[in-house]
């Protein structure tokens, strides 16, 4: 279930295929633009969980599905994956990225 109390979630395109060549059949339907948008924010809520649970070994691929449901984010936004990369650049250039490891404490 999910935030708004709907059941089922947002699969990857390929998965009813895959649960068929299983030998099941998969009950599907296609989400309209809203409750895809809602879908995909709670996908991503997952995705990031799944992520945080995994060790070191499994951490590159549950990061590789976080950034799978933010491509889309941006696509369903009608923002390009190459346009957000240059808007992640923009912001790095401008603010810094996360490579000096520096946590902040507040101020005097």
């Amino acid at each position: 279930m999910n935030r708004k109390g709907e059941y089922g979630k947002l699969v990857r395109d390929r998965i009813p295929q895959i649960i068929r060549e299983d030998g099941a059949e998969p009950v599907t339907y296609t989400a309209g633009r809203q409750e895809y948008r809602d879908r995909l924010r709670d996908k991503l809520g997952e995705e990031v969980a799944e992520f945080l649970e995994a060790d070191d070994a499994e951490a590159p691929e549950e990061l590789a599905d976080v950034l799978e449901v933010v491509h889309a984010l941006a696509t369903d936004l009608g923002v390009d994956p190459r346009q957000l990369e240059k808007i992640r650049e923009v912001k790095a250039s401008e603010r810094g990225g996360f490579a000096d490891l520096i946590v902040w404490t507040g101020n005097r």
